[in-house]
């Protein structure tokens, strides 16, 4: 009976031991962010109401929005910060907010800065309303994957954002932009870091 318990033990051991060096190892699988990246995101594309019927299309908009502002960002914190191409991709990031603010970007850019992040990957989005008064405002809360040049798993942060779909009349239609009221803001800058792993 001690002999059985014993290797329950070991092998419990060794599989704790293996997904622990899989968490160290983890690597970020997806495309590399390029200049391509910047042509494609622009945030000028439209939406009808059709497309915003179900929440599930609302979560994949909304994710993808939420991906294309943080390749924006990783490529914008890995240059100098002070060329011509840097300046075009802060323009880019911008476009994604209804005010244009310095500070909506500040707190993703030190974060990112701090922890030398070259590639982000968003999860687990969720979206969700919340009535103010007589205003309803829609919130985003995710899981973002960051990673460092070498592609190396550096740490999974909770964060939030909070989001406006504004009418934006086309050809006499009624359509709809994304807009970021706030990203990383204040309330969610102290969120739960999970999953850090030691090197």
């Amino acid at each position: 009976m001690k002999k059985q318990n014993k290797w329950s033990l070991h092998i419990m051991l060794l599989t704790i031991t293996l997904i622990g060096l899989w968490a160290c190892n983890k690597k970020y699988e997806g495309e590399d962010n390029s200049l391509e990246t910047i042509r494609k995101a622009n945030n000028k594309v439209t939406y009808s109401k059709t497309k915003l019927d179900s929440l599930q299309a609302i979560n994949v908009i909304t994710t993808q929005k939420v991906q294309e502002l943080l390749d924006l960002s990783t490529l914008y914190t890995s240059g100098n910060k002070d060329t011509e191409i840097d300046s075009v991709i802060y323009t880019q990031m911008q476009a994604y907010f209804l005010n244009k603010d310095s500070n909506n970007l500040k707190p993703l850019l030190k974060e990112m800065d701090s922890l030398k992040v070259r590639y982000a990957k968003v999860n687990n989005l969720k979206t969700s309303k919340s009535t103010v008064e007589k205003d309803t405002l829609d919130f985003a809360a995710f899981d973002v994957e960051y990673y460092d040049k070498k592609r190396s798993y550096i740490t999974t942060v909770n964060r939030k954002a909070q989001y406006l779909l504004k009418a934006a009349p086309v050809k006499f239609q009624k359509e709809f932009k994304f807009y970021f009221v706030s990203f990383y803001t204040d309330s969610s800058a102290d969120s739960t870091k999970i999953e850090k792993p030691a090197h």
